[in-house]
């Protein structure tokens, strides 16, 4: 237990290892944020028959498409612009935030790349120490920005749960968990990064 602690009071106490971390989490959580972008699993609507437990038709929402399930199989998968239904406020609103996040989410990575220690991109360490801050600042904004839409809509979704169909329920889409963890890793890598040259004794 105590080489446990020691580990990590070493890990933390070195900056460069702080660092990569920070950059790694912040590239899985770019791809997380992709992956919700592009996931037409934001919203699910499951329709019943009467006397069923099996749903015989199920709708899934996404930031662009909406696809229709029948019997286990997924007839259509459209975007809005196309059918008949419409993007509701949250999702397009979330489509917005998520698109720019993704685009600050590029510079962000490239700027932590940049500032590495463990690449001779910007010789002087003081520039260095301003990349990865300014990089662990844009991940803390992008942490903001996915979940401002993630809240909304989990809330605009448990709002009407129970005022919905009478054979109809309305749930969480697998993007949303993924937003969860996504907006954690941003916040985490953030974190990281923005603490990555702040020396805890006095040396770097």
């Amino acid at each position: 237990m105590a080489n446990i602690l020691n580990y990590i009071e070493s890990f933390i106490k070195t900056a460069g290892l702080r660092h990569l971390l920070g950059l790694a989490l912040a590239i899985v959580s770019f791809v997380g944020t992709i992956v919700i972008c592009a996931l037409p699993q934001w919203r699910v609507t499951k329709i019943f028959r009467e006397s069923s437990i099996v749903a015989s038709q199920v709708f899934t929402e996404g930031l662009w498409k909406v696809s229709s399930t029948f019997s286990a199989q997924i007839v259509a998968c459209k975007e809005y612009e196309t059918t008949l239904l419409h993007i509701s406020q949250d999702l397009e609103v979330a489509r917005a935030f998520i698109v720019i996040t993704v685009i600050i989410g590029v510079f962000g990575i490239l700027n932590g790349a940049a500032g590495s220690k463990f690449i001779n991109f910007v010789p002087d360490e003081i520039e260095k120490s301003k990349m990865a801050m300014a990089s662990g600042v844009v991940c803390l904004i992008a942490g903001i920005f996915v979940l401002i839409p993630i809240c909304w809509t989990t809330t605009t979704i448990q709002n009407n749960f129970n005022n919905f169909l009478p054979h109809g329920t309305l749930e969480l889409g697998a993007s949303l968990y993924i937003g969860w963890i996504t907006t954690a890793l941003l916040f985490l890598g953030g974190g990281l990064l923005c603490s990555s040259f702040i020396c805890q004794d006095g040396t770097d």
